[in-house]
């Protein structure tokens, strides 16, 4: 799945900043995608970007309208069927994530046939993918995984290769999920691929590369969680990753959705996740941990991060907080 940049970023009716984290996500690591907002009477926040119709937006060289907005229930509201309507006459695909799918929705359906414009469902892949061969393959890849779901996992490589850019690395972020894909303007949602297929769609999303060249792949769920694990084995297994970063976020309670489940030690975590990748790639290695520590003052969260940092041996960083800088140091002293 592609998406045709620039953006024109739908706000919609958001009821808080939350509601529109998508849109926040986009705009922050792809702010030169993006020409404007789009937002309804009742919108509460802002990207802070110049508000614009479909017709401005369309006369700036916007290529897609990209629903940047969930409501309750992931639907489509009525309030905005008249927008994307517009948006397709006037020559804009449309991008969305969400749980309803635009293609459900034979109005939409039939605009975009009469405009010859595209309705991207990215939660939901359209091509078919082989079966993994696990064959070695070249190029470099680095994987986040995590001790639970929602730990940074997405934010720890899209910072991470920003910080390559700045470099001047050959780097690519590979996206596995709905956010990720509107940020990245491709990739494969592997929670929606069929089970049998995870592990070559991932091969299919980062193939083998220049021996330069870094694939910095979005992880999902972890291997602990009871109802993800699938996934982020089949994940683990399609990267071929002969690198992987920790990601986790210290204080939290219980697994996401699981409170009878305590999240795993942390040596127990790599532990795993190490045998588990060594089928595909025997040499693979931590080159260290993206700890999200938002809800920590500063003091107790570079506190937890310098123990982690010297129990594990490896640097321990927060993405907003520190940077990703040693990781990357860490990464190019392995060659």
């Amino acid at each position: 799945m592609t998406l045709s940049q620039p953006y024109l970023l739908f706000l919609g009716d958001a009821a808080d900043h939350l509601a529109a984290k998508t849109a926040r996500g986009i705009h922050q690591f792809r702010p030169e995608a993006c020409v404007g907002q789009l937002r309804l009477p009742g919108c509460k926040t802002t990207l802070g970007l110049p508000d614009m119709t479909v017709e401005d937006a369309a006369a700036r060289g916007a290529a897609t309208l990209v629903v940047g907005v969930a409501n309750r229930g992931g639907v489509i509201g009525e309030a905005w069927r008249g927008v994307f309507l517009e948006a397709l006459a006037a020559g804009l695909d449309i991008a969305a994530g969400l749980h309803n799918r635009l293609n459900d929705i034979p109005e939409l359906v039939e605009a975009a046939h009469e405009n010859g414009r595209v309705l991207h469902d990215v939660r939901h892949p359209t091509e078919t993918y082989p079966v993994a061969h696990g064959v070695p393959r070249s190029g470099k890849r680095v994987l986040a995984v995590g001790t639970d779901c929602s730990v940074g996992k997405m934010y720890a490589m899209l910072a991470m290769e920003r910080a390559m850019k700045a470099r001047h690395l050959n780097v690519d972020f590979r996206a596995t999920g709905q956010t990720g894909i509107l940020i990245a303007g491709g990739g494969v949602s592997v929670d929606a691929v069929v089970a049998d297929f995870i592990s070559g769609a991932t091969e299919t999303l980062c193939p083998a590369h220049d021996d330069d060249h870094y694939d910095l792949v979005e992880g999902q769920g972890s291997l602990f969680h009871a109802s993800y694990a699938g996934v982020s084995l089949g994940l683990l297994h399609g990267a071929q990753p002969q690198y992987l970063v920790l990601c986790h976020e210290p204080g939290r309670p219980h697994m996401r959705g699981l409170p009878g489940f305590p999240l795993p030690d942390l040596k127990d975590c790599m532990d795993l996740n190490l045998r588990c990748a060594r089928l595909v790639s025997p040499d693979v290695k931590f080159i260290g941990a993206c700890f999200n520590t938002s809800a920590l003052d500063d003091d107790a969260a570079r506190r937890v991060m310098h123990e982690a940092s010297e129990d594990l041996g490896l640097p321990v960083v927060d993405p907003v907080r520190t940077g990703v800088d040693p990781l990357v140091d860490r990464l190019l002293s392995d060659g």
